[in-house]
């Protein structure tokens, strides 16, 4: 608060009286108080950015010597250079076998007319499941957490597609982000990364020497 200080002499000097001087000193303390008041408010009541981060499942690898577990539906895309996507549909055989062919490899890129319709037709069974979901759930005809176990629980049918990510030494993780990204957008519910095997990287590498 400020406080005022009389000062000077106040005596008469040829019959005339001189008006005392006065001196004001402001004092900061309340105000310091204040600033430090509004300081810790600032920092309790705010709020930290906090890192981003994305979500991945990487299985454990199968034991020594025991060959991977086949995956039913399973879908596996192959990321290489160029922004390339080679994928397969079920077990890779580098080989005929009396379970199946040989694998061959189909390609696809990043754009709309590819890989997001490919996820979009496969994926069709399940988003139309959870969009009736959604459409019971908005006219209050389910609660909420049934609503989210029921999504769950169709998110996790056996009979839904799994997707398998699998990259070589010249893919990037732009491209590793933009997959999952589609994969999100797509409502699809079983990811995984995994690391890729020779005779798949043999292929893939045939394929872009000869493309």
């Amino acid at each position: 608060m400020a406080e005022i200080q009389e000062g000077g002499g106040g005596g008469h000097k040829g019959g005339k009286k001189r008006a005392k001087k006065q001196s004001t000193r402001v004092d900061m303390t309340p105000m310091v108080d204040l600033a430090f008041l509004l300081l810790t408010f600032f920092v309790l009541t705010a709020t930290f950015s906090k890192p981003k981060s994305m979500e991945l499942t990487f299985p454990a690898p199968p034991p020594p010597g025991q060959e991977p577990i086949e995956i039913k539906n399973g879908i596996t895309f192959l990321l290489t250079k160029d922004d390339r996507i080679f994928y397969y549909e079920g077990q890779f055989r580098a080989a005929d076998e009396e379970k199946g062919k040989k694998t061959t490899l189909s390609e696809l890129n990043f754009s709309q007319s590819s890989l997001h319709k490919f996820l979009l037709e496969k994926n069709k069974a399940m988003q139309d499941q959870i969009k009736a979901l959604e459409e019971q759930h908005k006219k209050n005809q389910l609660a909420d957490t049934t609503f989210k176990r029921m999504v769950k629980e169709v998110k996790a049918n056996k009979e839904s597609f799994t997707y398998l990510i699998k990259t070589d030494d010249k893919a990037t993780y732009k491209n590793v982000i933009d997959i999952i990204d589609e994969l999100n957008i797509n409502v699809v519910g079983k990811y995984v990364m995994v690391d890729i095997m020779k005779p798949e990287m043999d292929m893939v590498n045939e394929k872009t020497l000869t493309n």
